[in-house]
């Protein structure tokens, strides 16, 4: 059965603006798992844009459900994440200048120091995750890193049906839908979790939610964006409602 991972670090973005205690994003967690969320992923990011420290040990504490910690494989997050334990870590390319990640992980250009990354993390307990492009050569340098889990970029997918006003059946995006899928395969046939995310929203979740032998989806911007016209607790149950149905399909 598909899973749905919330991200809410748009929760502490909100919050950020003003500096303030408000909105809490262990709030946003706790009421995100009433709507049937089965995970909370935050990122902490190096220049602590959004989600803070606090954040992360409040999460660990406080919620009760999968914990996935996204991290740059810096010493520093990997010490960070080796102290909480959250169930999962997820690593992933970072750059100051970016408003958001903007693709995914190059396990090939830096196979050695990501090798060690993951060992370190598999040693304290933590199941580890890479965030990559839908690219077979990615995916083949994730299994010899290690990892149990790589989650597939859906960026390109999603701007290409943003583009093509939303046709689901338009060429470019049977293309895009195609590549996950066929990574989506390498990754189960290597023996590893077959994960999705980025941009993934509200009109074209459905198309990857069906992909075979998807495991878990990663959803935050859709969601929270959502979430200020009918709440954290709906706007995530309407989410996983149309995960069911496309995997029913």
């Amino acid at each position: 059965m598909i899973e749905l991972g919330v991200n809410i670090d748009h929760v502490a973005t909100v919050r950020q603006a003003r500096q303030t205690w408000e909105p809490d994003p262990v709030w946003a967690a706790v009421e995100a798992h009433l709507g049937g969320a089965d995970g909370i992923t935050v990122h902490l990011r190096e220049d602590r844009r959004h989600i803070q420290d606090h954040d992360v040990r409040r999460l660990r504490e406080l919620t009760h459900i999968k914990l996935n910690l996204e991290m740059a494989a810096t010493d520093e997050m990997v010490a960070i994440a080796c102290d909480l334990k959250p169930e999962m870590a997820m690593l992933v390319p970072e750059g100051r200048h970016e408003v958001t990640t903007e693709g995914g992980l190059d396990i090939i250009a830096q196979e050695a120091r990501l090798g060690d990354a993951v060992a370190r993390l598999t040693a304290a307990g933590i199941v580890t995750s890479v965030f990559i492009d839908a690219e077979l050569a990615q995916v083949a340098a994730a299994a010899r890193i290690g990892v149990r889990v790589c989650e597939i970029h859906t960026g390109p997918y999603a701007h290409a049906f943003h583009s093509r006003g939303r046709d689901a059946e338009s060429a470019p995006v049977l293309a895009e839908l195609e590549k996950i899928r066929e990574a989506g395969a390498a990754i189960r046939a290597a023996g590893m979790r077959f994960n999705a995310g980025h941009a993934l929203n509200y009109f074209n979740v459905q198309p990857v939610a069906a992909l075979p032998g998807i495991r878990e989806l990663h959803i935050g911007h859709a969601i929270v964006s959502r979430a200020l016209f009918v709440g954290m607790r709906e706007a995530v149950a309407e989410m996983k409602r149309l995960l069911r149905e496309a995997q029913r399909r």
